[in-house]
């Protein structure tokens, strides 16, 4: 017999009274016709931002209040923060065919407008996936619109040799396997490739409940997202952009191996010094929530130009 109990509903519970702590409210913002997105705000649409507003976009895996609820306390003390749902995560959704980190920064624009800040300039931090997103929206916006930019274990120049390295060090036959695992074993794989230090034992039970209730909505979408992914492909080229930018890594990233960060840094501005690089020891590819205080202090650091 299983266990019919499930934990997500609890890790949500304590995650959105984070949020709440931190002053944030929940909001679903139709941004056009086709497009809505769920989104968490330290004001109500439309009312100005006491506070220089802060963009955190999330990666593949769980909604926005799972991967950002260590950073919104520290930062709501200093910024009016906006923390979206990407389209087919948590509460977001959408009509439109498209599927790319541009239709995702273009959806997040939308949604910045929407909230009355087309005339004011953001700071925007993604990690992961989320990077590819915070890069698009600094690039299509303009250093009028979007200021200051931090990339967060995120290989902006992740091409098929990448892809298939991962490939092998996990054992998978598609990286579709790791973000969204179908199997016990696989997400396993994925945390102990994630993780400078995963858990020694997980239950099946704990971990089949994850795959139910997380990696199973919007799937085909999800699959979709990944299919459509800019990054890598040949008619993408990264290329420097204007704004004050961060990249933080975790030294023991398995899923984008750290020397990729420096690869990262030249491209964007290797002789610059408008980008910055930061190795956070002990980490791997999470480390905004394996070792959140020295992830924050860098964090507020960059942002508030210590």
């Amino acid at each position: 017999m299983g266990i019919g109990l499930s934990l997500v509903p609890v890790v949500d519970f304590f995650a959105e009274r984070r949020f709440r702590s931190a002053g944030l409210q929940p909001y679903t913002i139709p941004v056009d016709h086709e497009t809505t997105i769920a989104c968490w705000l330290s004001q109500a649409p439309k009312q100005p931002p006491s506070l220089p507003p802060l963009v955190l976009i999330h990666g593949f895996g769980p909604r926005s209040t799972w991967q950002w609820r260590c950073q919104v306390g520290p930062l709501s003390s200093h910024f009016s923060l906006i923390v979206p749902d990407l389209i087919f995560f948590g509460g977001s959704t959408s009509t439109s065919p498209l599927r790319s980190e541009a239709f995702q920064a273009d959806a997040i624009a939308r949604l910045l407008e929407h909230l009355g800040l087309d005339n004011r300039p953001v700071s925007v931090v993604g990690t992961s996936y989320g990077g590819f997103v915070a890069y698009h929206l600094a690039r299509a916006l303009g250093p009028s619109r979007v200021n200051k930019v931090v990339i967060a274990s995120s290989d902006l120049l992740k091409g098929e040799a990448d892809d298939q390295a991962l490939r092998n060090r996990a054992n998978v036959g598609s990286v579709a396997e790791l973000l969204l695992p179908k199997e016990a074993e696989k997400v396993r794989t994925a945390l102990n490739l994630a993780m400078y230090q995963p858990p020694r034992y997980v239950p099946d039970f704990v971990i089949r409940d994850l795959i139910q209730n997380l990696y199973k909505d919007k799937i085909e979408e999800k699959m979709e997202l990944i299919k459509g992914s800019t990054i890598g492909k040949e008619n993408f080229e990264i290329t420097p952009i204007p704004q004050d930018v961060l990249i933080i890594w975790g030294e023991h990233d398995q899923i984008f191996p750290v020397d990729k960060a420096h690869e990262v840094k030249r491209t964007l501005g290797e002789k610059s010094e408008k980008v910055k690089l930061e190795i956070m020891q002990k980490t791997g590819h999470m480390p905004q929530s394996e070792d959140p205080t020295q992830f924050n202090q860098i964090l507020l650091d960059f942002l508030l130009n210590k």
